[in-house]
């Protein structure tokens, strides 16, 4: 049986390929592309997840689909997409951030600026003990807290009773194991 050089040449050039163009679709076992494509971190908390973070696909580490959550406090009030250069992992999930001066005040304070119920709808954890996406976009601090919801018809059924509906989350969401995510 005849060896080729080429083989191990191609596989080579197929991995740097990959690496280059941040594709995940290294061989398993090759830590070098693997490394190359996972995303640089700025900052890792640690910490394990205390409740289920809601995300768009259950492999999926992105937590708020990619929004600073420091930019919902700050004085516009306006959310913004982070960017992936300022990415904090906490308890397992990464947040993304418009600035390295946003990176560090939730650096300072993850749990102040993380969003209620993962990011779930507060209206879905309160109204039906039930996990629903929440949009980044569709929102409300209150009493210091961000919270989610589904889309604003389901803002609206929210605040009708936000009081009420916070008080059934808080007592809803811990009873959901930190593996569960929302299946459409």
């Amino acid at each position: 049986m005849k060896k080729s050089i080429f083989a191990p040449m191609t596989a080579i050039a197929l991995m740097a390929t990959l690496a280059a163009c941040g594709t995940e679709a290294a061989p398993e076992g090759d830590s070098m592309v693997a490394e190359a494509t996972e995303t640089a971190l700025f900052a890792d908390l640690g910490g394990e997840p205390v409740g289920p973070i809601y995300r768009k696909a259950k492999a999926d580490t992105l937590a708020v689909s990619g929004y600073d959550v420091v930019s919902y406090f700050t004085d516009d009030g306006v959310p913004v997409v982070g960017a992936e250069e300022f990415t904090v992992r906490y308890e397992g999930f990464d947040y993304r951030f418009a600035s390295e001066a946003n990176a560090q005040a939730f650096i300072e304070e993850p749990a102040k600026y993380a969003p209620a119920y993962g990011g779930y709808c507060a209206w879905a954890i309160g109204a039906n003990d039930a996990l629903a996406p929440g949009d980044p976009e569709v929102y409300e601090i209150v009493d210091g807290t961000l919270y989610l919801n589904f889309n604003e018809s389901v803002q609206g059924n929210w605040q009708k009773d936000i009081p009420g509906f916070i008080a059934s989350g808080d007592t809803n969401y811990p009873t959901h194991d930190a593996s569960e995510h929302y299946q459409d």
